[in-house]
């Protein structure tokens, strides 16, 4: 090879043997650091749900071996079974319940206590937020004084209101027992998605604001075509969380009404717990589990790929 061509040709880097070392001990330290949220991740999540699936073909009580295969019986059962059907609607009637009121509720108030000239901003959100870090079983205490038909708060406060008002049993009637654990699970819930709307509202460019009020709109106006566009991202975010909760509810539910009365209150996991574990019949909840999981994957990955993806896409 001539001299021209040795500088024409580019030179191939070299890599010493202590960089190469260095560059191992980095994926060492990197995989060690990974390696046990990976093994949590597998043995709480992963494995049980392939275990669940391989129940799920049994008569099983969780006791004994796995000797009776029962196929898709399960499974025909589960969605034959009017109570799992009735679980199944309570739970989409929170699910929409919570996307029209719970969030418009949390953007008022994140709008407020971000745009507001209220006094001591910092203690109404603190006041706002403190619900969400409560535990559901306080939570569920808490509102079982409220709801009580006797000397609850809720019928005190009517009592006082409505002249000859007669105390109500709100978790006993099967007509208010859904909406008043909606109450609940608002007031618990609804901070954190006002903690949501708040940053997306701070992280807003108020000059395009500013502009659009220079150019004639009105606030209302403003909200409608920049502040709230500029938030859909914040928006879509918030409305997937809410509609995973409201699949994924269980401890409120189960300590305040255990489903009751007569299966007015049901959801499917309280389903799950009432005809899968108290009933030691193991296979038959694992089947429910199993629809469970494929409504929440089936949701999770279309709402991801539509709606996200189309604002990812912009």
């Amino acid at each position: 090879m001539s001299s021209l061509d040795s500088r024409i040709l580019p030179r191939q880097k070299t890599i010493s043997a202590e960089a190469r070392r260095s560059q191992q001990q980095k994926v060492l330290l990197i995989t060690l650091f990974f390696l046990p949220g990976f093994v949590m991740l597998f043995l709480f999540i992963i494995a049980p749900v392939f275990q669940a699936g391989y129940y799920s073909f049994y008569k099983w009580n969780g006791l004994g071996p796995l000797q009776n295969f029962v196929g898709l019986e399960n499974y025909q059962r589960a969605l034959t079974h009017q109570v799992f059907r009735e679980a199944l609607l309570h739970n989409m009637i929170i699910m929409v319940l919570s996307l029209t009121i719970q969030l418009p509720l949390a953007m008022f108030l994140a709008l407020i206590l971000i745009r507001g000239k209220l006094r001591f901003q910092r203690f109404w959100r603190a006041i706002f937020f403190i619900p969400f870090v409560f535990s559901e079983p306080i939570t569920a205490y808490m509102w079982l004084f409220v709801y009580h038909p006797h000397s609850g708060l809720v019928n005190t406060f009517f009592s006082q209101v409505i002249p000859g008002f007669e105390s109500q049993a709100w978790l006993g009637n099967q007509s208010t027992v859904l909406t008043a654990l909606f109450v609940v699970i608002t007031w618990k819930y609804f901070g954190l998605h006002m903690l949501l709307f708040m940053a997306g509202i701070q992280n807003i460019n108020t000059e395009v604001e500013d502009a659009a009020r220079t150019d004639g709109a009105n606030e209302g106006q403003v909200l409608r075509f920049v502040t709230f566009p500029m938030m859909l991202p914040t928006i879509q975010l918030s409305a997937f969380l809410s509609i995973l909760g409201s699949l994924q509810l269980f401890g409120i539910v189960l300590l305040m009404t255990k489903g009751g009365p007569a299966y007015a209150s049901e959801l499917i996991v309280t389903y799950i717990y009432k005809f899968g574990l108290q009933r030691l019949n193991l296979g038959y909840g694992s089947a429910v589990s199993v629809l469970l999981f494929f409504i929440a994957l089936i949701f999770s990955v279309g709402y991801q790929r539509t709606v996200m993806r189309v604002d990812n896409t912009k």
